[in-house]
């Protein structure tokens, strides 16, 4: 088993176990990262998912040495599919997804990284475009969500150089949502996604659609959209228990405690 899955109250993890090949995805570990962000777009028990990777290190990218064997269902040629080489970057699913990173998250394992929507990152980490002395292509959206995530000039000196990019500078860039001491990752991401769990879904996901989906969007139509995608959680109940705690004295200074 190169994927292990495992559930804490309404946080699902989701572990790389390739450590020996510092966590290199080939096309059955591909298949099993997909299968396993669809299960959890589908089942109601869970709200917000960890993905992080065994033995030190979040994810090597591609295992080359299959593609190099010949692994024959690497990349599909003809047209893309969501079934995508690194696995489930092509899926949009409702559901936030962090990932855990110690040691490298580099290649294919940056552009996994950048699928998610926060990144916790140790403070010794390493991220970077490593793929790019090879000849590798980032096919798994690394040259479209980069931009988005840190904008075309910074993403330009990452994407032509493949230069190493280590903790402070990924916070800076905000490329890294937090910088953690190192072996914390996965606690603090946990931590994290718990705090998220706790939240009413129905409106934290509405929100977090609208902002996903305004990149493709002209304004006007960007604050259409969210405008129906805001009264559809309304009218599906999605504040009526915020807002009885809130008048009920609940939150007071700002508190997250109660």
């Amino acid at each position: 088993m190169t994927v292990a899955v495992e559930t804490s109250g309404r946080v699902r993890i989701v572990r790389i176990q390739r450590p020996e090949v510092r966590n290199a995805v080939d096309r059955p570990t591909a298949d099993a990262l997909r299968i396993a962000m669809l299960d959890l777009a589908a089942d109601d028990s869970v709200d917000v998912a960890v993905l992080t990777g065994d033995g030190g290190t979040f994810c090597a990218g591609a295992d080359l040495h299959a593609l190099a064997s010949g692994d024959p269902e690497r990349v599909n040629r003809l047209e893309p599919t969501d079934r995508a080489p690194m696995g489930p970057t092509r899926l949009e699913i409702d559901k936030p997804v962090i990932a855990a990173i110690e040691g490298h998250a580099v290649a294919g394992g940056l552009e996994l990284a950048l699928w998610c929507d926060l990144r916790v990152m140790a403070e010794d980490a390493v991220l970077g475009v490593f793929c790019r002395r090879w000849g590798v292509p980032l096919i798994d959206g690394g040259t479209v969500r980069l931009p988005r995530l840190i904008g075309m000039s910074r993403a330009l000196d990452l994407i032509l150089t493949g230069r190493a990019v280590h903790a402070q500078e990924a916070l800076d860039l905000g490329l890294a949502n937090r910088v953690v001491p190192t072996g914390s990752a996965l606690d603090e991401a946990v931590l994290l996604a718990e705090v998220i769990a706790s939240f009413p879904q129905t409106t934290m996901r509405s929100d977090r659609r609208s902002a996903r989906g305004s990149w493709d969007l002209p304004l006007r139509e960007a604050l259409v959209a969210e405008h129906h995608l805001g009264v559809g959680s309304i009218e599906s109940g999605g504040m009526g228990d915020g807002v009885a705690r809130f008048t009920s004295g609940a939150g007071r200074h700002g508190s997250y405690d109660d």
